[in-house]
């Protein structure tokens, strides 16, 4: 049966191909995206999908989703940020929790007090490999999913009385430009040309580790649609299933 589904972070990566691929299965999708030249495009490229902006950061645009009676929300949104912790001004951090926590956070919160009323509903909150293991460089992105990863864990056995389900999903490293972006732009707080040696081999570290043998995001997207459609999930969801296995086998030794 076709669902009315709502997916944050649409304008690219792996939210854009599973808003495209749910509405070519027929569903009704809701695709948010952040800013003009992403609506546009996305328009364009997919005309079956209703192209809304939502900055999750924003009250206004949280109250957008009264409009719909949503069966499935994904909250895909997300901004990623690397780098020494040691060294990260505290105002950066607090924008990358803004965005991962809080933003998610008050949208999830929104779509859910709806999807209690009808006791009914999906949740699928994105999380990540960093939700369940940090590494050196990834530090500020992989607290904000830690935070996401026990959000989901405690909303899922709250909601299941209303008769909501919740479930989270953990990618690997996939090659759609976000890590990359990630771990070669921390930003101009940090510099290599007058950082410190051993904050350069942090990042250097950091760059093999994430970027090197990416994954082909198809299998992720793959993953949003099945969750999107199935009957019922479990609260954790890796893909591939064993990343936490090749993560750890590829984390330097101490």
């Amino acid at each position: 049966m076709p669902k009315t589904v709502l997916i944050t972070g649409a304008g690219s990566g792996f939210g854009r191909a599973a808003a495209i691929q749910l509405a070519d299965r027929g569903h009704k999708v809701i695709a948010a995206v952040l800013n003009d030249q992403q609506a546009a495009e996305l328009a364009k490229a997919a005309p079956k999908l209703t192209v809304v902006k939502i900055d999750i950061t924003k009250a206004q645009d949280i109250a957008k989703v009264d409009q719909w009676d949503l069966d499935v929300f994904v909250a895909n949104a997300a901004m990623g940020q690397t780098g020494p912790l040691s060294l990260i001004p505290l105002e950066r951090l607090r924008a990358v929790f803004e965005v991962n926590v809080f933003g998610t956070f008050a949208i999830t919160q929104r779509v859910a007090q709806a999807m209690r009323k009808k006791r009914a509903g999906r949740i699928i909150i994105v999380s990540s490999i960093g939700g369940v293991r940090a590494g050196v460089g990834s530090g500020p992105y992989t607290m904000t999913k830690h935070a996401i990863q026990a959000f989901g864990t405690a909303l899922r056995a709250e909601l299941r009385a209303f008769g909501v389900d919740v479930c989270l999903i953990n990618p690997g490293p996939y090659a759609t430009g976000f890590n990359d972006r990630m771990a070669n732009e921390p930003g101009p707080w940090f510099d290599r040309k007058t950082a410190a040696p051993e904050d350069v081999a942090v990042m250097d570290q950091l760059l093999q580790r994430i970027t090197v043998g990416q994954m082909d995001p198809p299998e992720v997207v793959k993953r949003y649609v099945e969750l999107v459609e199935a009957e019922t999930t479990e609260l954790v969801n890796f893909v591939p299933p064993d990343i936490v296995e090749r993560m750890s086998q590829s984390m330097p030794a101490r």
